[in-house]
């Protein structure tokens, strides 16, 4: 199965290499569920991350000859999508790395249930947090990039990384807390 939707990709890409436009859409439509996946990690809702999508692939499409064909084209073109994150996070900097979450009043909508907590509220709570906070933590827990990587990506330094690392964890466990408690009193009442 891996094989063959490698090759449809690969088969698909070279269509793409020869400017071929119905098959930049087919490769489009393969691959965007599961690079829309990627941006929404990234973005603060879904029209932002439908914005980091479009601009990924049109980056991909106009580099497409920087793909040598190491590695996975997959894992090359989810690259561009999390750069993609990256820069507009850069555009908008509006770097507020103390906020006031008891003013914002930031509610958790969560289907917590007997299986315990769900894949989608927990993205839920990673993209309730401030923009910084969910970048770092992305790019850290993620993506797996080291701080230093992510301070240079972000223009900070590796200690505001950690920190910024170290508050959204926080965030997204004093979250976790809440919705336990809320579920406890909803099975007790």
């Amino acid at each position: 199965m891996i094989t063959t939707v490698d090759n449809r990709l690969q088969t698909l890409w070279e269509g793409c290499m020869r400017n071929d436009r119905k098959q930049q859409e087919l490769l489009y439509k393969a691959l965007a569920p599961k690079m829309l996946a990627v941006c929404m990690r990234y973005a603060k809702d879904k029209d932002e991350a439908q914005d980091i999508l479009q601009e990924g692939f049109i980056k991909m499409f106009k580099n497409m000859e920087n793909y040598r064909g190491e590695g996975s084209l997959e894992g090359w073109i989810r690259r561009i999508m999390v750069h993609s994150a990256i820069s507009r996070y850069r555009k908008a900097k509006s770097m507020v790395l103390v906020d006031d979450f008891a003013e914002q009043n930031i509610a958790v909508s969560s289907s917590y249930n007997d299986n315990g907590l769900e894949a989608r509220d927990l993205m839920n709570m990673v993209q309730e947090l401030p923009a910084t906070y969910r970048s770092v933590f992305n790019l850290y827990a993620i993506e797996g990039f080291s701080h230093q990587e992510i301070g240079s990506k972000l223009g900070m330094s590796e200690l505001l990384s950690r920190t910024t690392l170290h508050r959204a964890r926080t965030i997204l466990k004093e979250k976790l807390k809440s919705l336990a408690v809320r579920e406890r009193h909803c099975m007790a009442g």
